[in-house]
């Protein structure tokens, strides 16, 4: 093996490549800009649309209270709901948005809950889905709770008993998991999903544009005339697929960071602690173990290996271009389902699953970036995964040498 030439047909198949556009794209456009993009621009849409939803004064009808003048006079109070008059065609509304929720209650009600008799019965009618009829929801159930609590306080008054009377105790909660777990929790599937993924997509165009792409540019014979070994040539060519590889990941990952930071700064003082509060009392702090995403890193790295020895091979057996693009396309739902299936709850690493190409090395991210670093689960899924990889770059190296492969026609 001459490493002066798999050297010499890295640097001039690297600067092919940094000539091709498709290929700049797929390298630097995608990961540090359009990924963070629509991602967060995603979530920015849908946090702004959902706020509005709850800013707004939901329109809802009251079903009955005919004789319940106090129940209505709460309800005129609130400034929160806006009541509309009575209707039939109340679901027909709800369903075609011209209504946000409807509440029924007996006629009688005033008249039931003064004679503490059999609690009555209050129906809510929404529109499951709805962000809108869910925000309406919430006020409906914000409503009732807060007229139960005053005529709770007003019947223990009359008794000459303590407001607190009726919650012997008190519940409170919190979270004694590290950050790190937290932040595992929340984004342990996620992170390797969008690794594995752009790994895989990063290597994509190289590898079709130096296999498929050079037999239908034909400059394939020109390349297998020169006095390069074939074992040198493939080397090259893969060593060049793996650097597009593991460049996206990196671009990806940088992006993604810099872009979530800033995202953090700008909405720490809004939603950032409302989302705090909401869980708990005693905060709720999200982080991701840096030494366990550096170690996704270093599993990547073979990942990347087979992935690019992979796709080499399957390319190399296109005649051209659109060929090969039908041949890999398929090939992204397949690795699509292991790092999917990864993210389903009471999917856990064992000795089994570690043995799974893409599947172990998803669920062992997880665990590193929750601060979990299994030695040995670790050692066994970055062994198998390197074998795994050193056949695929096997195969690929026959297959470069069977002029039938090469010269299909």
């Amino acid at each position: 093996m001459n490493w002066r030439q798999i050297s010499t047909v890295y640097c001039k198949e690297l600067i092919d490549t940094l000539r091709d556009r498709r290929s700049l794209i797929s390298m630097f456009v995608v990961p540090i800009v359009v990924i963070p993009v629509l991602m967060f621009g995603a979530a920015a849409v849908s946090y702004k649309s959902v706020r509005k939803a709850y800013e707004e004064i939901p329109t809802v009808m009251l079903i009955g209270g005919a004789n319940s003048p106090h129940l209505r006079a709460a309800f005129a109070a609130d400034k929160r709901i806006k009541l509309v008059p009575f209707a039939d065609d109340y679901a027909a509304r709800i369903e075609n948005k011209q209504l946000r929720a409807a509440v029924e209650v007996p006629d009688d009600f005033d008249a039931t809950v003064a004679r503490l008799g059999k609690a009555p019965v209050v129906m809510i009618y929404n529109y499951a889905g709805d962000v809108h009829s869910g925000a309406a929801v919430s006020e409906l159930t914000r409503f009732f709770s807060s007229y139960g609590d005053k005529m709770v306080r007003s019947r223990l008054a009359a008794k000459n008993l303590p407001a607190d009377f009726h919650r012997p105790f008190t519940v409170k909660r919190q979270n004694v998991a590290p950050p790190e777990k937290v932040g595992g929790a929340q984004l342990g599937g996620l992170i390797p999903y969008l690794l594995i993924l752009l790994c895989f997509t990063g290597a994509m165009y190289s590898a079709l544009d130096l296999t498929a792409g050079e037999k239908e540019r034909g400059t394939m014979e020109t390349i297998l005339c020169s006095p390069v070994g074939r074992t040198e040539l493939v080397l090259g060519k893969f060593l060049l697929v793996l650097t597009a590889s593991l460049v996206t990941v990196v671009c990806t990952l940088a992006s993604l960071s810099l872009t979530a930071l800033g995202a953090v700064r700008l909405l720490a003082g809004d939603a950032a602690v409302q989302g705090a509060k909401v869980v708990g009392e005693g905060g709720l702090e999200i982080s991701v173990s840096l030494p366990g995403l550096f170690g996704v890193c270093v599993l990547v790295v073979p990942l990347a290996v087979l992935f690019s020895a992979v796709l080499f091979s399957v390319a190399l057996c296109a005649k051209n271009y659109k060929e090969a693009q039908s041949y890999v396309s398929p090939l992204i739902f397949v690795i699509i389902l292991p790092a999917a299936l990864a993210m389903l709850p009471g999917v856990e690493l064992n000795a089994k699953y570690a043995l799974v190409p893409l599947l172990n090395v998803a669920l062992v991210s997880k665990e590193m970036v929750s601060g979990n670093f299994p030695i040995g689960m670790i050692a066994l899924i970055f062994g198998s995964t390197c074998v795994y990889a050193a056949a695929a770059l096997a195969i690929a190296v026959r297959m470069f040498k069977k002029e039938s492969v090469i010269f299909r026609a």
